[in-house]
């Protein structure tokens, strides 16, 4: 019964802690010379190869995106999304490829999707059909990923 009580406790002050790095961006600085060399590389890739890299590349761009709409540059955010959308697209239709590193590409995609979520969160009116239709995409492909996976 006590330890219980103690692992209660403990449980309960671990939730109580602030998680700084949680919500954070990404400390990985991503410019476009890097974006557009990584798309070349995955769409180079064997099918087996392009899940995982689009699904980086996603990242990449979701990263850029916030920082594009925390400084302001609207214009720019909304345009990174819709080629997000374009590659989430490319993800749907090769994960039924007997994909290499299909969970890994999963575990990026959710923690794409909580990016943007958290983007949402913080975005005005104006910004959020975008985001929303682009989350909506992200959970979907992570949904369908999730289930190829239990599925080897």
């Amino acid at each position: 019964m006590r330890f219980v009580a103690v692992s209660a406790s403990v449980l309960t002050f671990a939730f109580l802690l602030p998680t700084p790095g949680a919500l954070a961006l990404d400390e990985k600085n991503v410019d476009q010379q890097t974006l557009t060399a990584l798309a070349e590389r995955a769409s180079q890739a064997t099918p087996r190869e392009q899940c995982f890299l689009y699904a980086e590349l996603v990242h990449d761009m979701t990263e850029l995106a916030g920082r594009q709409l925390s400084a302001g540059d609207v214009q720019n955010a909304s345009g990174t999304l819709h080629t997000v959308q374009q590659y989430a697209a490319k993800i749907h239709m090769g994960v039924a490829n007997d994909s290499k590193k299909l969970k890994n590409a999963e575990i990026l995609v959710r923690h794409t999707a909580f990016r943007l979520k958290d983007l949402l969160q913080q975005a005005s009116l104006d910004d959020r059909p975008t985001l929303d239709a682009t989350l909506k995409q992200l959970d979907q492909v992570q949904a369908e990923m999730m289930l190829q996976v239990f599925r080897r």
